[in-house]
């Protein structure tokens, strides 16, 4: 590379000799000597910067428009190339798929059945519920995303040691308390913006979350009984953290309609929490077993009825010490303190099974099983 930019530059100052020779030749003025002066010295400091290149021997060179076009993820009519190139795939590198959990939209098409009857009977008025979508996003950036005001529930899964966190948005709020106190049918909620809430509204919201928080336990009891017990009460998102700001979580965004009044109810679960159920959650319908074989089964149990074991016959055990062992000789005599009334265990790989009493039938020594071993149930 370095010796081709040297033939490059040769070239130049051969060019800028000729065109000081023409100049020469036809003018004998001093500007035209000056000009082809300033050539050659172009020439030179063309053929230096050509020679300049990395420790690797490459030359650097400048990118034409194509080029940058192309990094920068941009096709030959500068539209966008889609988002496998350039900044457009740098940036959503950020953003991760996560796996779907088939019947985690079951328990949820269950919630929302559940809450439209119980959220009738807790307002005594026409309420909808409605699922907008189950969605994966990190814990940070749905924090950032919460339009205020709000009021944030914090609860506890308790079976699975964790936390998860509803959101109910200021429509909503002022929708169940204009409900529950009294408002008339037919008018919107008045919202007043600026204020923070008072104790009323706290209380009401409050036990309309318990309310929500029951049925969510109860969408859950047919795949894993699972109790969601209220925490606490936020209206400040920094003090709602219940997990690291990069950590992946499931949202789901309920819409609840009461005839013209009504709002938002999200509901966000950490993957950390759902854990303890996720092979529970990727099942395609209820029951699904993964890896289980009915038929083989069934061939493997009756199979193992029919495999012979052997089982020991133990009438007594004497500890001795390893010296006690050493010292026997052939011949030495070992008392067993055994009589005939006493019991025999039976074992197997062990394990003792059974106990009777020994006897004899025919030319045989048998035992006749008498009890299950003490404290053993039969």
């Amino acid at each position: 590379m370095i010796e081709d930019g040297d033939d490059e530059a040769v070239n130049d100052d051969d060019v800028a000799a000729e065109w000081a020779a023409m100049v020469d030749d036809g003018d004998e003025g001093g500007d035209d000597d000056d000009v082809a002066a300033e050539w050659a010295a172009m020439a030179e400091d063309d053929g230096e910067g050509e020679d300049e290149g990395d420790s690797s021997g490459a030359v650097n060179r400048v990118l034409n428009q194509d080029e940058i076009d192309s990094l920068l993820g941009f096709d030959a009519d500068g539209d966008e190339d889609g988002q496998r190139l350039g900044i457009r795939a740098i940036i959503n590198s950020a953003l991760v798929s996560y796996e779907r959990l088939p019947m985690l939209e079951v328990v949820f098409d269950r919630l929302v059945r559940v809450m439209s009857t119980s959220l009738r009977n807790f307002t005594s008025d026409n309420v909808e519920v409605s699922l907008d979508n189950i969605t994966s996003i990190r814990f940070g950036d749905y924090l950032n995303s919460i339009p205020l005001p709000a009021m944030l529930t914090v609860f506890k899964a308790s079976e699975w040691d964790n936390y998860g966190l509803l959101t109910v948005d200021s429509s909503l709020i002022y929708s169940i308390v204009d409900v529950l106190l009294g408002g008339r049918r037919g008018t919107a909620a008045m919202r007043i913006e600026g204020r923070p809430y008072t104790t009323i509204e706290i209380s009401l919201v409050e036990e309309m979350v318990h309310v929500v928080l029951a049925d969510l336990s109860a969408s859950f009891e047919p795949l894993s009984p699972v109790n969601f017990v209220f925490d606490r009460l936020e209206t400040n998102p920094r003090f709602a953290t219940i997990a690291r700001p990069a950590n992946a979580a499931v949202l789901i965004r309920l819409r609840i309609d009461m005839e013209d009044r009504g709002g938002r109810l999200e509901l966000l679960l950490p993957y950390a929490t759902l854990e303890p159920i996720r092979e529970l959650l990727l099942q395609m319908f209820m029951g699904e077993k993964f890896g289980r074989d009915a038929i083989w089964e069934s061939h493997l149990a009756t199979e193992l009825w029919g495999t012979n074991i052997e089982v020991e016959a133990v009438l007594e055990e004497q500890f001795l010490t390893i010296g006690e062992v050493m010292t026997l000789e052939v011949g030495n005599t070992m008392m067993l303190n055994s009589t005939t009334d006493s019991s025999v265990q039976l074992r197997c790989g062990g394990v003792s099974l059974l106990q009777g009493k020994m006897g004899r039938v025919g030319s045989h020594v048998a035992v006749n099983v008498t009890d299950g071993l003490p404290g053993q149930t039969s």
